[in-house]
């Protein structure tokens, strides 16, 4: 696993983030690094999955990236799940395509890109993941995303979403960032890193606060919402069909 240095380097101001090759070759490090507990609702997502993904229908992970839910996903969910993952970037499929294949995965998978602010073809599917994804669709969009991953979505089945969040209120929002950015301090980025990265990220990742995400859910239709994990800005959201 190469380490995320990619803003160690610069010396000027930062162009928006966007996941190019740079990106995706020190992925894996750089979301450990930067999102609270990643493994562990990696593993949570696993654990619910496996309670709603049925026999001979798919799982589908929007923005699926490296690959890193699947392969959690591969040793707790029935051989006969077809996983299914959708990025935008080509180079990331291309690494999740060789993590599968590194890691003895045998199952049935199918992955393509897509852009998530237009429509996207969900078939027999018992659960969809959005792990932190939904973030970096345009605001205008995500609602949209939402309501068609119900509609296409099995009855009976799960989406879960996992997001970086707003705090519901300005006072606990600041000193919520304030706390994220002793993480990432923790995990050995520096100032420059942690300034860099934030202004690159300003105008593609937009949080959204807990209840907004709920409520979008609920406009979807989506019943029994729930958030099932919960680091001062990030949160983790499912909601069954």
């Amino acid at each position: 696993m190469s380490t995320d240095v990619i803003f160690k380097s610069e010396t000027m101001k930062s162009t928006d983030f966007t996941f190019d090759s740079k990106v995706v070759n020190v992925f894996d490090d750089m979301v450990v690094r930067s999102v609270p507990y990643y493994p562990e609702f990696q593993r949570m997502i696993a654990e619910i999955a496996t309670n709603f993904a049925k026999p001979d229908t798919a799982i589908y992970d929007l923005g699926c990236s490296t690959g890193t839910t699947f392969l959690t996903l591969d040793s707790v969910v029935d051989s006969t799940v077809k996983f299914v993952g959708v990025d935008e970037s080509q180079e990331m499929l291309e690494k999740c395509a060789a993590n599968l294949e590194k890691n003895g995965v045998t199952r049935n998978f199918d992955l393509f890109t897509a852009d998530l602010n237009r429509q996207v073809l969900i078939a027999n599917a018992s659960v969809v993941v959005l792990c932190l994804t939904l973030q970096f669709v345009r605001p205008l969009n995500r609602a949209k995303l939402i309501e068609s991953v119900y509609n296409q979505l099995n009855p009976g089945g799960i989406i879960i979403l996992v997001e970086k969040v707003l705090g519901e209120s300005a006072e606990f929002n600041r000193r919520f960032i304030n706390y994220y950015y002793d993480f990432k301090r923790r995990n050995n980025y520096n100032e420059m890193e942690i300034a860099i990265k934030r202004e690159a990220l300003e105008n593609v990742l937009v949080p959204y606060k807990v209840s907004e995400n709920i409520k979008m859910l609920e406009d979807a239709h989506f019943k029994n919402n729930e958030v099932f994990f919960k680091w001062y800005n990030f949160a983790g959201f499912i909601g069954i069909k």
